[in-house]
């Protein structure tokens, strides 16, 4: 064994070898006293660049669910605030309904009126004054605003909420006024639905028969109505009928009612006049009897309406008598036999005049049919549609003995309506636009954006002014119920997109801490493992410090 004293080996490795170990052992107390595994990017490079990325993400999911609680509380501003404005209409449309009866007087209704002014006054200081933090919510102002809810570009939920104030609430609404065609002068063509419509097209500009693929009716780019090879009469109902089962026109709220009632003049015996044409001193009958051709012309049935008898005078002119049926007896006439054809149309004595009711709107198409029966004296034959149809006039079958017609129909009125902006396009089923009483009569002309209607513009002044105020009010009610859907589904998807962030952040805090935060229970063993090394190799050192004295064993 080599003994030198200038250099001791085993304390220089002893010394370096405690030196190591202290420094860990303190290292090891540094983490137990701040809790922290990665006390510097030397510790663990990659994982503290990691632990920082998650500690950014943890911070972005915390902050994200602060802006989801901010935008769920101006959201629940907004829908409380819709809420009011749906009950102030529900009000009106009670009110609206109440004028709807023709039993309140003048100062009924305007007070009825009164009452819906005030109340729209305040729908539009609802939608006018409600804000979130100087925000205005219901204006329309409140557009493509962003909620950001994640931690990353781009996570964000898009906020628009429509405009409820009262100048923006109400429905677009086209309106078919209905119109009674002219009528066509007899003639000896007539006794089928086909001789029926020509002769209406002959007349009126074919605006009462829809022929030809041509001929529609588009409600934006949808065309809902359209003629065939098979000519039929213009129908309200039936374009209602084709409008409501467009599972497009639903989609965007689009909705239709028709409804056709003719008042006719009060009804006399003197519906229908005969004079003596031809006198060949015979006794003659004539019978003057109704066609009538229901909706699209499809239900048809005959009702007599008078009898017209000539006499024999032997040296002097034939004497003429006229026979009508009186009202009550065309009522239950026309009432029959459109039960047993199964046509949707009702008679009812209105105080002395006939009313005609079709049960969805449906066309009434009326064909009068001249003819003699008997004998050889012709007479002139007078009718006068105005007592029969609303619109109608007086027509005239000249020198009567073979079967002669006149035609004419009256379409409904039909109501198209939306809480949004529509156009309407049309060919061969209305004038265009131009009030000449022509078809279906629409307010717009073919290609034009139907207007607002809004809540100022109602009206409950009379009965037909209190059923558009109703369809009006229904229309806003239905736009504000889905103003309010729309920031509930916004409300709930904000929650659930908090209740997943807050899960997410728990994960993420926990991912950070397994990867940054200490171990307590390894690391106190770790510093135990070090105290306990530094504890021996201090006793070592002194050990190794005692080795050059064996050097004076040699020199003694």
């Amino acid at each position: 064994m080599a003994l030198r004293i200038n250099f001791n080996y085993s304390s220089a490795v002893t010394q370096t070898a405690l030196e190591a170990n202290n420094r860990l052992m303190g290292k090891s107390l540094l983490r137990l006293s701040t809790g922290l595994r990665i006390l510097n990017a030397a510790d663990d490079s990659a994982g503290l660049f990691i632990a920082d990325q998650l500690a950014v993400v943890s911070a972005g999911l915390e902050q994200g669910n602060r802006n989801i609680q901010t935008g769920i509380s101006a959201l629940q501003i907004a829908e409380n605030s819709a809420g009011q404005i749906y009950n102030k209409l529900k009000q009106i449309y009670v009110k609206a309904q109440s004028a709807a009866n023709d039993i309140n007087d003048p100062n009924a209704r305007a007070a009825l009126q009164r009452e819906i002014q005030n109340l729209v006054d305040a729908i539009q200081k609802i939608g006018t004054d409600t804000e979130y933090n100087g925000l205005r919510l219901l204006d329309g102002s409140f557009q493509s605003k962003y909620i950001h809810y994640g931690p990353r570009v781009d996570q964000k939920v898009d906020v628009s909420i429509s405009d409820l104030r009262a100048i923006s609430l109400g429905a677009y609404i086209a309106t078919g006024q209905g119109a009674t065609s002219s009528i066509v002068s007899f003639s000896a063509t007539g006794g089928s639905l086909s001789n029926f419509l020509n002769q209406l097209n002959t007349v009126n500009n074919g605006n009462f028969v829809l022929s030809g693929t041509s001929e529609n009716v588009s409600i934006g780019s949808v065309t809902v109505y359209q003629g065939s090879a098979t000519p039929e009469l213009v129908d309200a109902a039936k374009l209602a009928q084709a409008i409501n089962s467009n599972q497009t026109l639903q989609n965007e709220g689009i909705t239709a009612t028709a409804s056709n009632e003719s008042v006719a003049n009060t009804y006399t015996t003197s519906v229908v006049s005969a004079s003596l044409n031809t006198d060949n001193d015979s006794a003659s009958t004539f019978t003057v009897k109704l066609n009538f051709y229901i909706g699209d012309g499809s239900k048809s049935f005959t009702v007599d309406l008078a009898t017209v008898t000539t006499t024999a005078v032997a040296g002097g002119a034939d004497t003429v008598n006229v026979t009508t049926v009186s009202l009550s007896q065309l009522v239950n006439n026309i009432n029959g036999q459109a039960g047993l054809a199964g046509a949707p149309i009702t008679a009812i004595d209105d105080n002395g005049k006939l009313k005609l009711v079709t049960t969805n709107g449906e066309t009434i198409g009326i064909e009068v049919v001249t003819q003699r029966t008997s004998g050889t004296d012709t007479v002139d034959i007078s009718v006068d549609l105005s007592q029969i149809l609303e619109g109608g006039s007086t027509v005239t079958a000249t020198n009567v003995s073979t079967a002669q017609y006149s035609q004419v129909a009256k379409t409904g009125k039909i109501y198209i309506s939306s809480p949004n902006a529509f156009s309407i396009s049309y060919n061969g089923v209305s004038d265009n636009g131009t009030s000449a009483n022509e078809g279906l009569n629409f307010d717009y002309s073919s290609g034009s954006q139907v207007g607002l209607q809004n809540l100022y513009s109602i009206n409950v002044f009379t009965n037909a002014d209190a059923e558009k105020a109703l369809m009006i009010i229904d229309m806003a009610i239905r736009k504000v119920d889905t103003v309010r859907s729309q920031i509930g589904a916004v409300m709930n998807n904000l929650q659930s997109i908090y209740d997943a962030q807050k899960v997410a952040m728990d994960n993420t805090n926990e991912a950070e801490n397994v990867i940054r935060n200490v171990d307590f229970s390894k690391e106190m063993t770790t510093f135990t493992t070090m105290q306990i090394r530094m504890q021996s190799g201090v006793a070592m050192l002194a050990q190794a410090n005692t080795l050059p004295q064996l050097v004076l064993q040699l020199l003694r």
